[in-house]
């Protein structure tokens, strides 16, 4: 009876901790909504990340966080760096190019944010 046992319990501990197992867990949490990790196998496309920082430069200036002048300059970093990536993509992204490209684009989004909530160099 003991053989019989032993075996049984070996398959039944195996068979629920394997479908546990094949779960993939993000180690980071969820995604914040930027950054590379959503898309690509953890790469975030151009045209995407493009889309969300020009989409924030904009609505800052319909809601007068940001200047003219100020949302311009951003405008010109944001094309700098999608000039910069298709660059980088052209033999194909090593690791250190997306980890500048990351960084880059994240070192844009905390201007941008910066940005509008600076009331335009002014005193309230």
């Amino acid at each position: 009876m003991k053989t019989l046992l032993i075996p049984v319990l070996a398959a039944t501990v195996a068979g629920t901790a394997l479908p546990a197992a094949a779960q993939s867990y993000d180690r980071h949490g969820p995604s914040r909504g930027y950054g590379y990790e959503q898309n690509y196998g953890g790469w975030q496309s151009v045209s995407q990340r493009k889309y969300n920082l020009d989409r924030r430069i904009d609505q800052g200036v319909r809601t007068r966080q940001l200047s003219p002048r100020e949302a311009a300059r951003l405008k010109d970093e944001l094309n700098g760096l999608v000039r910069l990536e298709r660059n980088y993509m052209r033999g194909g992204l090593t690791r250190w190019e997306r980890q500048d490209l990351d960084r880059r684009y994240d070192r844009l989004a905390v201007k941008i944010r910066f940005e509008r909530r600076d009331h335009n160099n002014r005193r309230y």
